[in-house]
């Protein structure tokens, strides 16, 4: 597959997607963000990456959607069917919009934001399971700024991220905040400096690769995003389920045998 607008490479079973338009902060574009997505769905079938990374180039993750194709967007695109197709079909339908997709995606996704996160830049990152930031990131929902609204969900994910009252001021007031504060309030698991970043980003995603059991990384990615729209008891029943599965699995076979044995685990993802 051939990109115009970003870079996809894998390495073992890393496979990381870099935005490439630094010229613009890596704004989204209409094909950009198709890429994105095929993007995503390539690293998803291929049996041998076991997690992604996103990040950009230069000196932002991504700054929102390019104010030239802003300008002159179609109301109407926003609900294209181009942009809602089904990612997964035996996922939430609430998991098959235009940036909801990701927790649709059995495999975990790394957001390593190197600068700014703003706009939609920031609903990806909040759609990833980790947000890991350079030092020299800053972030912002920009929508009041605009004229715009809370859009693609989140004014769900964020106060579920950085709580009611965190997601109220960044998202009336717009304004800026550092990758401190942002790590105070919840909204990245981790801040590092600038040149530690990719490392420290690669190392979480060599852990997720060959220390635990790729299996049990999908099934509870899809237990923590279907949670929200549980109650206890359901919640309970599906592990209840999984965990039947799980006792069955290679994995499970392989998690046992790799502790008595003292040895590295050799996971196999079935």
């Amino acid at each position: 597959m051939t990109y115009e607008q970003l870079l996809y490479t894998v390495d073992g079973p890393l496979a990381t997607i870099t935005l490439n338009r630094p010229k613009r902060m890596n704004a989204l574009t209409k094909v950009l963000e198709a890429e994105l997505r095929t993007a995503i769905e390539q690293a998803g079938r291929d049996v041998a990456v076991r997690a992604i990374v996103l990040t950009g180039v230069g000196r932002a993750f991504c700054a929102g959607m390019d104010m030239e194709e802003l300008e002159v967007l179609p109301p109407e695109d926003i609900q294209a069917e181009q942009w809602m197709r089904p990612y997964d079909m035996n996922r939430r339908a609430d998991y098959q919009t235009r940036y909801s997709y990701f927790p649709a995606a059995s495999k975990p996704i790394i957001s390593a934001i190197n600068g700014a996160a703003a706009g939609l830049g920031l609903v990806m990152a909040l759609y990833s399971d980790f947000r890991i930031a350079s030092e020299k990131a800053v972030f912002a929902t920009a929508f009041a700024k605009r004229g715009l609204i809370a859009e693609h969900g989140i004014a769900w994910m964020l106060p579920r991220i950085v709580g009611h009252t965190h997601a109220t001021d960044l998202l009336l007031t717009s304004r800026k905040i550092d990758a401190q504060e942002a790590l105070g309030m919840g909204l990245v698991n981790r801040v590092v400096p600038a040149d530690e970043l990719m490392a420290t980003v690669q190392a979480l995603a060599h852990s997720l690769s060959t220390e635990v059991s790729p299996r049990s990384v999908g099934v509870m990615k899809r237990q923590l995003w279907e949670a929200p729209y549980q109650s206890l008891g359901e919640a309970i029943t599906l592990a209840n389920a999984e965990m039947v599965e799980s006792l069955r699995s290679e994995d499970f076979a392989e998690g046992v045998a790799h502790f008595v044995e003292r040895r590295p685990a050799q996971f196999s993802g079935r």
